[in-house]
């Protein structure tokens, strides 16, 4: 049995085990990484669909995903590889695709507009090792990385990952305890001193998905974006905050879509204390 320290559940894996997160394991007394190379998705996506609308618009990104993930998130929209029923399916159909081919095939996609390899799909920091060497030579070939992370990996993963980083856009599911705790299984500290991490090193975006009766209140939204007009102003550079719209989907279809308009209020609510503030899927 050995303890992994990639995030905050800090699992005690048994051997030939995996922990909570389904992506690491124990083989010898310690926890390595058990989804290294193994790829599930792949698609050269406009970067605006990470989302991030203030790094190189306009341009494309080969975004590459693995399986795994250590949030329970009921509203999941990549759920099959995350977690779920089907993630052992997509787990053992996985692909290999070594750093060293990834970085040649986005060398490949400079000729059709490719800047470099997101990281995204499940949550890449379950295995970061395979994010840090892929990205290590997609950086000595002049070419960007991009994550999309749910921030709630600890500080000696940040540290292994943050040279190698361009831009990153993180999940800011909600502002409050409580929201973390219940409903997807996280930890909101982590989360926010991840995003604190980020901002020193690379460009950062911030996403939040608005659930109608969870996370949807006029007072929730002045507090995330005061929270984080203070963060900019320590950094002296902008954090664009992406206001999106939930659809019901894999384990929450107990209510109906986020309506319009609560959208754009919202959107209204943070441009008070933020200057740029986008919305997604209305």
């Amino acid at each position: 049995m050995a303890k992994c320290d990639v995030c905050f559940r800090q699992c005690e894996i048994k051997e030939g085990d995996v922990g909570f997160c389904g992506a690491r394991t124990c083989v010898d007394g310690r926890v390595t990484v058990g989804n290294y190379a193994k790829i599930t998705s792949a698609a050269l996506d406009p970067i605006e669909k990470k989302p991030l609308k203030m790094f190189h618009p306009g341009r494309k990104i080969l975004s590459v995903g693995s399986y795994g993930c250590n949030l329970r998130c009921p509203f999941c929209q990549n759920n099959e590889i995350s977690w779920g029923d089907r993630v052992k399916l997509y787990a053992a159909s996985a692909e290999e695709w070594l750093p060293e081919e990834i970085t040649a095939k986005a060398l490949e996609l400079k000729a059709v507009g490719n800047i470099g390899v997101a990281f995204t799909y499940n949550e890449p920091l379950v295995g970061y090792e395979f994010v840090r060497d892929t990205a290590r030579l997609v950086r000595e070939a002049g070419m960007e990385n991009v994550l999309v992370s749910n921030g709630t990996a600890s500080e000696r993963v940040f540290e292994e990952i943050a040279p190698y980083i361009d831009a990153m856009n993180i999940d800011l599911k909600a502002f409050t305890d409580g929201f973390y705790r219940k409903l997807i299984g996280g930890d909101f500290e982590m989360t926010k001193r991840f995003i604190e991490r980020a901002v020193e090193t690379c460009h950062v975006e911030l996403t939040t998905l608005i659930i109608p009766g969870e996370n949807d209140s006029e007072d929730e939204m002045r507090k995330l974006s005061a929270w984080v007009a203070a963060l900019q102003e320590r950094a002296g550079k902008a954090i664009p905050l992406h206001v999106t719209r939930f659809f019901p989907q894999f384990k929450m279809t107990d209510r109906g879509p986020t309506p319009v308009e609560t959208v754009y209020r919202l959107a209204e609510v943070a441009r008070e204390k933020l200057e740029h503030v986008f919305v997604g899927n209305v």
